[in-house]
């Protein structure tokens, strides 16, 4: 993308997500590839699934790492039956996507940490909404006494005032009522979880075919271990290596840049081991189709849990 505030003005091109644009700006999109998804994410997930040959058509499938929904989109426009998605952010998933019955997002989930039950007791916290377990009764709010004053004072001997609540009703009712006030305020009131509408019959079987993924700030050598056992018999995981991430400080550049290619091979080879180790075999460790945001390469791993 590239941006200019007059049309006799050079043009300034977008080199970074943090790049600020002016308010007012002409915006041009130099191209309209980055447009088919909702970040640049589900292009290196779409190259992966080419390259991979993996097909997630029909599939229910785990997305870690699910920020504004990059990887998820690709994976619907790929057919996916479902995906459920795991960030440890918060409000970052686009809204078309919150909106999708296909897509289930849980927030503040930590992926290192993540195991079956915990992911279950997301996805209902997602697709839930909280309601009070005994909420007020409006209609039996007790009917003020002498209401036929709010009539104009007209009253005749046949006005039956038998029904009228007492005074020490009212009294009562405000007491109540006030109280429960208070302990609402107060986070006293016993809340129950109800299902969203529409949501009754979402499948939160925490047991996937295919888990794809893209994290920051952590080695994938800490996050695969929780997410092996969420894979069928047979399932496939295609994860996004970010090198700046699996390697330690005093290997990285300035900037956060990998410069030295001969440390991706050093990569490779601690992740294929660690996913050994797991009881998952490697079928391939491809190029990601794009750069990262940074300018870093970037490689998926392709593995398989055995059937």
């Amino acid at each position: 993308m590239q941006w200019r505030l007059a049309p006799t003005l050079p043009w300034n091109k977008v080199a970074k997500n943090g790049d600020e644009i002016p308010l007012g700006a002409e915006l041009q999109l130099l191209d309209a590839a980055e447009a088919k998804y909702l970040s640049r994410g589900g292009l290196k997930l779409e190259g992966a699934l080419a390259a991979s040959g993996v097909k997630v058509a029909g599939l229910r499938c785990l997305d870690v790492g699910q920020s504004t929904g990059g990887f998820t989109d690709c994976l619907l426009q790929a057919g996916a039956a479902q995906v459920i998605g795991v960030d440890v952010g918060q409000a970052q998933l686009h809204e078309r996507l919150r909106q999708d019955a296909r897509v289930i997002g849980c927030e503040g989930v930590n992926a290192r940490h993540l195991t079956a039950d915990a992911l279950v007791e997301a996805c209902e916290e997602a697709l839930s909404e909280r309601i009070e377990a005994d909420p007020d009764d409006n209609d039996t709010a007790p009917e003020a006494p002498y209401a036929w004053m709010r009539n104009g004072g007209m009253i005749d001997e046949a006005y039956d005032d038998s029904q009228d609540a007492k005074e020490h009703e009212i009294e009562a009712f405000k007491a109540e009522r006030a109280d429960k006030a208070r302990a609402r305020a107060e986070g006293r009131v016993t809340m129950l979880r109800r299902r969203l509408a529409g949501r009754e019959d979402d499948d939160l079987t925490p047991s996937f075919p295919f888990i794809t993924g893209d994290l920051s700030f952590i080695s994938l050598t800490l996050v695969l271990p929780a997410l092996a056992p969420l894979l069928t018999p047979g399932g496939e995981l295609l994860m996004l290596v970010k090198p700046q991430f699996e390697l330690q400080p005093g290997q990285v550049g300035k900037g956060g840049i990998v410069r030295d290619a001969q440390l991706y091979a050093q990569v490779e080879q601690r992740l294929r081991d660690c996913c050994a180790a797991l009881g998952l075999t490697v079928l391939g460790w491809l190029d990601s189709a794009i750069a990262g945001g940074d300018g870093n390469r970037e490689f998926f791993i392709h593995a398989r849990r055995a059937a």
